[in-house]
């Protein structure tokens, strides 16, 4: 399984920058970054919550799952 955040694509279609973004959902622009990069492991629903909110978008609109290969393999029969 595999969950691609497509976040860097929301925010372009905002027209919004990532300092302005992390300012209005009170978020650090490092942790930010990890999630505009695909790079999270793992994200809080209070900081999807506001990230919806600052973008006027739903959580499908960010989030995207993305069958991965590898899984197929290692599921029984």
């Amino acid at each position: 399984m595999a969950i691609i955040i497509n976040l860097d694509v929301m925010m372009a279609k905002r027209k919004i920058g990532l300092t302005e973004l992390a300012k209005e959902v009170d978020i650090t622009l490092a942790n930010l970054s990890i999630l505009k990069n695909n790079k999270a492991k793992a994200v809080r629903l209070s900081t999807l919550n506001a990230i919806c909110k600052a973008l006027q978008c739903q959580p499908g609109d960010i989030l995207e799952y993305v069958e991965d290969k590898d899984c197929e393999k290692e599921q029984p029969p």
